[in-house]
């Protein structure tokens, strides 16, 4: 087999691969005969078909098998003896020629393909002791706790029922009509519905026209509804609902005790407080993780400049450009409307892409120098998550990252990343620093790529930018063995 190169040009390679036709005939005569004592052809014993007749037979289909093992296996070993990673899957080009197929498959032609592919490029690692990070962390009063917990009790709230009118913050129970031009439609009869009054969960204005009503009262109330209403047939139409009030409820006081507790399936008020206090110190937790992180991809992007494969730049180009324009589309928005062109934008995106590409592969080699691994019980938990996320679907979801190749590294990449990132908060310096809840939650501006946002639409851009600061690593593709990087933390 000679193996020859005929292009490099910076991270881009092509290799020409020659397997003469009488080393593929050695091959195939090899498997003729390793077959010849099973195979059953029609007037011959088991045994004792002329290897000619053999060879006339199945010849042509054992030299197909051999083309497609060889185009499957050999790019790896070539690689592999070349000392190189390719960024993406390599590609392969054989001829197109019917006839020189034909040939090759008789034995009669010498085999032929090429590989084109990236590098991975070189990254020498340099000393992280220089980076510095500040974790902002917020320290949970009281109050907040309780807070929290009155708003989670409002499921578990009693209510008596009163005379007089209903107020806002009451609970109406009510039989209610909904009609268009008239005549009622599909979806808008009830009977006995419970609504408090102010929580906003009818249409606007609907709420507001049953305050003052008492138990017996009925009314005809008018409202219109809102343009973007699910139902195509309601949307910014004008309705009516007649209305019969059949209870009028006020809101019984609510208590931090044990019987709240109780009532929310925990033994204790101060079991409760510590669980909602853990919620808390959770949700900040992972605000503070997200701004530390992003300071530290900040950095780590100071520190490293190389040429970044193309293939990869592109293809998380095209995941961050379809995720704005869906988000574009959904709003309704054009660039203009976000003071941008399309052609700008375009630009500050393929910026940022070529910046998570390159702190993907920086992180991928980092972890990989340190020893970080991901175990199958990480796998486990994180496929779990993922059929909670889809209850009902989770046989397809199962069957998915069973056949799908590269679906468990799409679970692989974003735990082995924060586990990279956990190594770096041992070897960097990092100063507490206590901060309100405002502080934390405020938007760090000067962590996120501001090149990005200039460009970028600047309130539909999120889902694009936002992954731990608009520094993610590539989502979707990644080297076979760099796809360490390529999930966000979030």
């Amino acid at each position: 087999m000679q193996v020859i190169e005929t292009l490099a040009e910076g991270l881009k390679r092509e290799i020409k691969v020659v397997i003469p036709a009488k080393d593929m005939e050695a091959q195939m005569n090899e498997r003729l005969e390793d077959v010849k004592g099973r195979v059953r052809i029609n007037g011959f014993r088991p045994g004792k078909v002329p290897f000619a007749h053999l060879k006339k037979m199945y010849g042509k289909s054992v030299m197909a098998e051999l083309v497609n093992e060889i185009v499957r296996d050999r790019p790896s070993a070539i690689l592999s003896e070349r000392g190189e990673k390719s960024a993406t899957q390599p590609e392969i080009g054989m001829t197109e020629d019917q006839a020189e197929a034909e040939k090759i498959l008789n034995g009669q032609a010498d085999f032929e393909f090429t590989l084109s592919y990236e590098v991975i490029p070189a990254i020498a690692l340099k000393d992280n002791s220089g980076i510095a990070v500040t974790r902002e962390v917020v320290d949970v009063d009281a109050k907040e706790v309780d807070d929290q917990i009155l708003k989670i009790a409002e499921s578990a709230r009693s209510y008596e029922t009163k005379k007089g009118k209903a107020a806002d913050g009451d609970r109406v129970t009510i039989d209610y009509l909904g009609k268009v031009d008239g005549v009622a439609f599909d979806g808008g009869k009830d009977e006995d519905a419970e609504l408090v009054l102010g929580s906003n969960r009818f249409i606007p204005g609907f709420e507001e026209q049953l305050v003052g009503l008492k138990a017996g009262d009925e009314k005809v109330i008018t409202v219109t509804f809102p343009a973007d209403y699910p139902a195509a047939n309601l949307a910014g139409k004008e309705a009516t609902f007649d209305i019969n009030v059949k209870e009028v409820a006020a809101a019984a006081d609510i208590e931090i005790n044990d019987d709240l507790a109780s009532k929310l399936g925990l033994e204790s008020a101060d079991k409760l407080r510590e669980i909602v206090r853990g919620q808390i110190e959770s949700q900040y937790g992972s605000v503070t993780r997200q701004k530390v992180k992003r300071q530290i991809l900040d950095q780590l992007d100071e520190m490293y400049k190389f040429d970044t494969p193309e293939r990869l730049v592109d293809a998380e180009f095209e995941n961050i450009w379809r995720q704005i324009n869906t988000d574009l589309a959904q709003s309704g928005k054009t660039f203009a409307d976000e003071d941008t062109t399309e052609e700008a934008a375009r630009e500050e995106y393929r910026k940022l892409a070529e910046r998570r590409v390159r702190l993907g592969l920086v992180l991928s080699e980092i972890g990989e120098k340190a020893g970080v691994q991901v175990t199958d019980e990480e796998m486990q938990q994180s496929l779990f998550q993922q059929l909670r996320q889809f209850p009902g679907q989770e046989k397809q979801i199962l069957e998915y990252f069973q056949k799908t190749p590269g679906a468990a590294a799409s679970l692989r990449a974003p735990i082995f990343e924060e586990k990279v990132v956990d190594h770096l908060l041992g070897e960097i310096k990092v100063t507490d620093k206590s901060v309100s809840k405002e502080e934390l939650m405020a938007d760090d501006e000067e962590g996120a790529d501001k090149d990005a946002k200039k460009a970028a639409p600047k309130k539909k851009a999120a889902k694009a930018e936002a992954a731990e600061g608009d520094d993610a690593a590539p989502k979707k593709k990644a080297p076979a063995k760099k796809k360490a990087a390529e999930g966000d933390a979030e």
